[in-house]
């Protein structure tokens, strides 16, 4: 395994900028490779981040979220393991699905998407990350738990604080003690919140997961809370930065940003193509649970392996011209995308596959529909050119366009 090799470092100021280069020699070279200063090893193949999100052998655990996520969300399902993951998962997992999630939330992610348009529908300008995107899913998971539109404020300053301590790889103490000072805050405000549900519930996702029972089990508040606590960061980042690079994808393409607003059947191809290209979540860890051998070398047991997502859906034994943006593309499955049958890596794969990923697909698909059809000649700023900000999450900055209101 090679240790020394001229790759700009993930923690540097060079690789935010552009990753994708230092991606692209690390399959090529260094395929497994030590990182000191995360004190972890990075795994930038296809194959290998494959097998370890499936990880049919069971050689790896998610143990890393102890101090990766415990701190700022409470013990969480992503930690679990066995049975007790089994049916944590079965507890929560009915909400994202089906009935309720047509029935139920449809509609809620479909008023909050047209409320937040309404504010500048009729301007002909907006920054689609500041007015719509990162406003957008946090409204929708406040919503679907039935909690006080007046609060959206704060839980959209959580989000923000939590995401920073998810991205913190350098280890910067001041987002370390926002991020646990969060969770306090948000225990404090969700606890009461829960109990009251629990003596009066109503037909929302808090009180669902407060009835909630299997096999005689049923979730405690704490339970809950660090669920929703997940919910709000996991959800909110993802969907956030999914919605802003689609557009930044299409508009850099614009034959293909026609073919969708022509068909909006592809924009679950939009959606998948974007999740491949430009993922939101660059990066998620995994622990081996003995030593392991990958391509490349060896990891001992114990140790946090960095599965690079980023890296491993642009690898050229899995795609053709995977650096190429293409809806049309015939290696990647749209049908299949937002399920653990999945052959891109974003929502990872196995047993910890992405509980939300068909709540993303009804908010991606909700959001891009009424956002088209309220900007029918929808063009980017004149003169500006997006650019991709974050290293463990990663998405546009910005996305100020023009269009002519549909009005006018």
């Amino acid at each position: 395994m090679s240790q020394a090799l001229p790759l700009p470092d993930i923690l540097s100021p060079a690789f935010a900028a552009d990753p994708y280069g230092a991606y692209r020699t690390m399959r090529e070279s260094a395929p497994l490779l030590r990182h000191e200063a995360t004190d972890s090893y990075l795994v930038s193949r296809y194959e290998d981040v494959e097998r370890i999100f499936k990880d049919k052998a069971q050689e790896f655990t998610t143990e890393n979220y102890d101090w990766q996520l415990e701190p700022v969300h409470g013990r969480t399902i992503l930690q679990l393991s066995g049975r007790e993951h089994a049916v944590r998962r079965a507890l929560v997992a009915p909400a994202f699905r089906g009935a309720d999630l047509q029935e139920k939330f449809l509609p809620v992610i479909e008023r909050n998407a047209r409320e937040l348009i309404d504010a500048f529908r009729d301007s002909g300008e907006t920054d689609l990350v500041e007015s719509f995107a990162t406003r957008f899913p946090v409204l929708v998971i406040a919503d679907m738990l039935g909690l006080d539109r007046t609060d959206h404020e704060r839980f959209h300053g959580w989000y923000t604080t939590v995401i920073a301590f998810l991205g913190n790889l350098a280890g910067d103490p001041d987002v370390r003690a926002g991020g646990e000072r969060t969770r306090q805050e948000f225990a404090a405000y969700m606890i009461p919140v829960i109990q009251e549900r629990r003596q009066a519930p109503g037909d929302d996702l808090l009180s669902a997961l407060c009835a909630a029972e299997v096999d005689g089990v049923r979730m405690s508040d704490e339970d809950i809370k660090a669920f929703c606590s997940l919910l709000l960061a996991a959800g909110g980042e993802t969907t956030d930065k999914a919605i802003a690079s689609i557009f930044a994808n299409l508009l850099a393409h614009p034959e293909q940003l026609a073919a969708v607003r022509a068909d909006r059947s592809l924009i679950d191809r939009a959606f998948a193509e974007t999740l491949r290209y430009t993922p939101p979540v660059h990066m998620i860890m995994r622990q081996t649970a003995h030593e392991v051998k990958l391509t490349g070398g060896t990891v001992p047991a114990g140790a946090t392996v960095t599965c690079l997502i980023g890296s491993a859906n642009r690898d050229t034994d899995r795609y053709r011209e995977p650096d190429r943006f293409d809806i049309f593309r015939t290696d990647l499955t749209s049908t299949t995308a937002f399920s653990a049958a999945a052959d891109h890596l974003a929502f990872a794969l196995g047993r910890h596959f992405c509980v939300g990923a068909l709540l993303a697909r009804a908010e991606v698909g909700t959001g891009v529909n009424q956002l088209l059809d309220a900007m029918p000649d929808l063009r980017l700023a004149d003169g500006f050119v997006p650019a991709e900000q974050g290293v463990f999450t990663r998405g546009p900055g910005s996305l100020p366009v023009r269009f002519t209101p549909v009005g006018d």
